[in-house]
Protein backbone atom coordinates (compact mmCIF):
# COMPACT_ATOMS: atom_id res chain seq x y z
CA UNK A 1 0.00 0.00 0.00
CA UNK A 2 1.39 3.38 -1.00
CA UNK A 3 0.61 6.38 1.22
CA UNK A 4 1.12 10.04 0.36
CA UNK A 5 1.91 12.22 3.38
CA UNK A 6 1.22 15.91 2.80
CA UNK A 7 2.93 17.73 5.67
CA UNK A 8 5.44 20.58 5.99
CA UNK A 9 6.63 20.04 9.59
CA UNK A 10 9.86 18.04 9.31
CA UNK A 11 9.60 16.38 12.75
CA UNK A 12 6.11 15.10 12.00
CA UNK A 13 7.17 13.99 8.50
CA UNK A 14 10.06 11.94 9.93
CA UNK A 15 7.88 10.50 12.71
CA UNK A 16 5.16 9.43 10.28
CA UNK A 17 7.58 8.06 7.70
CA UNK A 18 9.46 5.90 10.20
CA UNK A 19 6.28 4.54 11.76
CA UNK A 20 4.51 3.78 8.48
CA UNK A 21 7.59 2.13 6.98
CA UNK A 22 7.74 -0.10 10.06
CA UNK A 23 4.10 -1.00 9.33
CA UNK A 24 5.30 -1.99 5.84
CA UNK A 25 3.55 0.78 3.93
CA UNK A 26 5.31 2.48 1.03
CA UNK A 27 5.57 6.20 1.77
CA UNK A 28 5.82 9.32 -0.39
CA UNK A 29 6.13 12.89 0.90
CA UNK A 30 4.80 16.24 -0.33
CA UNK A 31 5.70 19.35 1.68
CA UNK A 32 3.22 21.77 0.13
CA UNK A 33 -0.07 21.74 -1.73
CA UNK A 34 1.39 22.20 -5.20
CA UNK A 35 3.76 19.27 -4.74
CA UNK A 36 0.91 17.15 -3.38
CA UNK A 37 -1.28 17.77 -6.43
CA UNK A 38 1.62 17.14 -8.80
CA UNK A 39 2.56 13.84 -7.14
CA UNK A 40 -1.08 12.75 -6.99
CA UNK A 41 -1.35 13.35 -10.74
CA UNK A 42 1.69 11.28 -11.72
CA UNK A 43 1.54 8.48 -9.10
CA UNK A 44 -0.99 5.95 -7.89
CA UNK A 45 -1.65 6.13 -4.14
CA UNK A 46 -3.84 3.99 -1.91
CA UNK A 47 -4.19 6.53 0.91
CA UNK A 48 -3.53 10.21 1.65
CA UNK A 49 -2.59 11.80 4.99
CA UNK A 50 -3.25 15.50 4.54
CA UNK A 51 -2.39 18.43 6.80
CA UNK A 52 -4.73 21.41 6.56
CA UNK A 53 -2.16 24.17 7.04
CA UNK A 54 0.40 23.68 4.27
CA UNK A 55 2.16 26.20 2.01
CA UNK A 56 1.16 27.31 -1.51
CA UNK A 57 -2.18 25.47 -1.77
CA UNK A 58 -4.23 24.81 1.38
CA UNK A 59 -5.14 21.32 2.54
CA UNK A 60 -8.82 22.09 1.94
CA UNK A 61 -8.15 23.15 -1.65
CA UNK A 62 -5.97 20.07 -2.24
CA UNK A 63 -8.70 17.80 -0.90
CA UNK A 64 -11.36 19.39 -3.10
CA UNK A 65 -9.20 19.10 -6.23
CA UNK A 66 -8.39 15.47 -5.56
CA UNK A 67 -12.07 14.68 -5.01
CA UNK A 68 -12.94 16.12 -8.42
CA UNK A 69 -10.93 13.37 -10.11
CA UNK A 70 -10.96 10.57 -7.53
CA UNK A 71 -13.93 9.93 -5.27
CA UNK A 72 -12.68 6.69 -3.73
CA UNK A 73 -9.16 7.23 -2.39
CA UNK A 74 -9.26 7.49 1.44
CA UNK A 75 -8.15 10.88 2.78
CA UNK A 76 -7.39 11.43 6.47
CA UNK A 77 -6.78 15.01 7.57
CA UNK A 78 -4.19 15.75 10.26
CA UNK A 79 -4.24 19.22 11.76
CA UNK A 80 -3.71 21.30 14.88
CA UNK A 81 -7.15 22.83 14.38
CA UNK A 82 -9.59 21.14 16.73
CA UNK A 83 -12.69 23.32 16.47
CA UNK A 84 -15.87 21.54 15.37
CA UNK A 85 -16.26 24.06 12.55
CA UNK A 86 -12.82 23.14 11.16
CA UNK A 87 -13.69 19.44 11.24
CA UNK A 88 -16.92 20.11 9.38
CA UNK A 89 -15.07 22.14 6.72
CA UNK A 90 -12.53 19.32 6.28
CA UNK A 91 -15.15 16.59 6.01
CA UNK A 92 -17.29 18.67 3.67
CA UNK A 93 -14.24 19.19 1.45
CA UNK A 94 -14.10 15.43 0.93
CA UNK A 95 -12.01 14.02 3.78
CA UNK A 96 -13.02 10.61 5.11
CA UNK A 97 -11.67 11.18 8.61
CA UNK A 98 -10.09 13.91 10.73
CA UNK A 99 -7.44 13.72 13.50
CA UNK A 100 -6.03 16.55 15.55
CA UNK A 101 -2.40 17.00 16.63
CA UNK A 102 -0.92 15.69 18.83
CA UNK A 103 -2.16 12.21 18.03
CA UNK A 104 -1.53 8.60 18.99
CA UNK A 105 0.31 6.72 16.26
CA UNK A 106 -1.46 3.48 17.13
CA UNK A 107 -4.82 5.22 16.75
CA UNK A 108 -3.67 6.70 13.43
CA UNK A 109 -2.70 3.31 12.01
CA UNK A 110 -5.98 1.82 13.26
CA UNK A 111 -7.91 4.54 11.42
CA UNK A 112 -5.84 3.98 8.28
CA UNK A 113 -6.67 0.26 8.35
CA UNK A 114 -10.35 1.00 8.95
CA UNK A 115 -10.55 3.46 6.04
CA UNK A 116 -8.72 1.06 3.73
CA UNK A 117 -11.16 -1.71 4.66
CA UNK A 118 -14.13 0.57 4.17
CA UNK A 119 -12.98 1.78 0.77
CA UNK A 120 -11.92 -1.60 -0.56
CA UNK A 121 -14.54 -2.71 -3.08
CA UNK A 122 -12.38 -5.55 -4.34
CA UNK A 123 -9.15 -7.27 -3.47
CA UNK A 124 -6.07 -5.10 -4.13
CA UNK A 125 -4.83 -5.45 -7.68
CA UNK A 126 -2.00 -7.94 -8.05
CA UNK A 127 0.99 -6.19 -9.62
CA UNK A 128 2.76 -8.06 -12.40
CA UNK A 129 5.59 -7.86 -14.91
CA UNK A 130 6.78 -10.67 -17.15
CA UNK A 131 6.46 -13.82 -14.97
CA UNK A 132 6.73 -11.88 -11.69
CA UNK A 133 3.67 -11.12 -9.53
CA UNK A 134 3.34 -9.22 -6.28
CA UNK A 135 0.18 -9.31 -4.15
CA UNK A 136 -0.07 -6.25 -1.84
CA UNK A 137 -2.87 -7.92 0.15
CA UNK A 138 -0.68 -10.80 1.30
CA UNK A 139 2.67 -9.07 0.73
CA UNK A 140 3.92 -12.04 -1.27
CA UNK A 141 5.91 -12.23 -4.49
CA UNK A 142 6.15 -15.06 -7.00
CA UNK A 143 8.00 -15.68 -10.23
CA UNK A 144 7.21 -18.58 -12.50
CA UNK A 145 4.77 -19.65 -9.78
CA UNK A 146 7.56 -19.96 -7.21
CA UNK A 147 7.40 -18.03 -3.93
CA UNK A 148 10.17 -15.46 -3.41
CA UNK A 149 11.23 -15.01 0.21
CA UNK A 150 11.89 -11.32 0.86
CA UNK A 151 12.92 -9.30 3.88
CA UNK A 152 10.67 -6.36 4.81
CA UNK A 153 13.03 -3.89 3.13
CA UNK A 154 13.40 -6.01 0.00
CA UNK A 155 9.61 -6.22 -0.26
CA UNK A 156 9.27 -2.42 0.07
CA UNK A 157 11.88 -1.91 -2.64
CA UNK A 158 10.20 -4.40 -4.98
CA UNK A 159 6.74 -2.89 -4.44
CA UNK A 160 8.11 0.58 -5.14
CA UNK A 161 9.68 -0.67 -8.38
CA UNK A 162 6.52 -2.50 -9.43
CA UNK A 163 4.33 0.53 -8.81
CA UNK A 164 6.66 2.62 -10.93
CA UNK A 165 7.34 0.36 -13.90
CA UNK A 166 9.22 1.88 -16.86
CA UNK A 167 10.03 4.99 -14.82
CA UNK A 168 13.65 5.94 -14.09
CA UNK A 169 14.00 6.19 -10.31
CA UNK A 170 16.96 8.01 -8.82
CA UNK A 171 18.82 6.69 -5.79
CA UNK A 172 17.53 9.69 -3.82
CA UNK A 173 13.92 8.85 -4.70
CA UNK A 174 14.45 5.24 -3.66
CA UNK A 175 16.06 6.28 -0.35
CA UNK A 176 13.19 8.66 0.40
CA UNK A 177 10.52 6.03 -0.31
CA UNK A 178 12.08 2.85 1.03
CA UNK A 179 14.39 4.17 3.73
CA UNK A 180 14.05 7.11 6.09
CA UNK A 181 14.54 10.56 4.55
CA UNK A 182 17.42 11.22 6.97
CA UNK A 183 18.99 7.79 6.51
CA UNK A 184 22.62 7.91 7.58
CA UNK A 185 23.66 4.28 7.10
CA UNK A 186 25.72 2.77 4.32
CA UNK A 187 26.12 5.11 1.34
CA UNK A 188 25.73 2.18 -1.06
CA UNK A 189 22.59 0.73 0.59
CA UNK A 190 20.49 1.13 -2.59
CA UNK A 191 23.06 -0.67 -4.75
CA UNK A 192 23.36 -3.41 -2.12
CA UNK A 193 19.61 -4.07 -1.94
CA UNK A 194 19.19 -3.89 -5.71
CA UNK A 195 21.86 -6.61 -5.92
CA UNK A 196 19.98 -8.73 -3.34
CA UNK A 197 16.71 -8.25 -5.20
CA UNK A 198 18.15 -9.05 -8.62
CA UNK A 199 19.47 -12.34 -7.29
CA UNK A 200 16.16 -13.31 -5.66
CA UNK A 201 14.10 -12.41 -8.72
CA UNK A 202 16.02 -14.96 -10.81
CA UNK A 203 14.14 -18.15 -9.99
CA UNK A 204 15.05 -19.59 -13.39
CA UNK A 205 18.28 -19.17 -15.44
CA UNK A 206 16.17 -18.06 -18.41
CA UNK A 207 14.38 -15.28 -16.47
CA UNK A 208 14.66 -11.78 -17.92
CA UNK A 209 16.52 -9.15 -15.94
CA UNK A 210 13.91 -6.67 -14.65
CA UNK A 211 15.99 -4.10 -12.75
CA UNK A 212 18.18 -2.12 -15.13
CA UNK A 213 20.83 0.43 -14.19
CA UNK A 214 20.73 3.79 -15.93
CA UNK A 215 24.21 5.21 -15.38
CA UNK A 216 24.11 8.70 -13.94
CA UNK A 217 20.34 8.48 -13.44
CA UNK A 218 19.31 5.51 -11.29
CA UNK A 219 17.27 2.38 -12.04
CA UNK A 220 14.35 1.40 -14.24
CA UNK A 221 12.08 -1.61 -13.70
CA UNK A 222 11.05 -3.08 -17.03
CA UNK A 223 11.06 -6.30 -19.05
CA UNK A 224 12.07 -4.47 -22.22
Amino acid sequence: MQILIVEDEEKIVNFLRRGLLEERYTVDIARDGEEALYKFEINEYDFILLDLMIPKVSGIAVCKKIRKTNTSIPILMLTAKDAVEDKIIGLDAGADDYMTKPFSFSELTARIRALLRRGRQADPVVLSLDTLTLDPATKTAKRNGKNIVLTAREYELLEYFMRNQKVVLTKTQILEHVWDYNYEGLSNVVETYVKYLRKKLRTNPKDKELIHTRRGSGYIFTDE
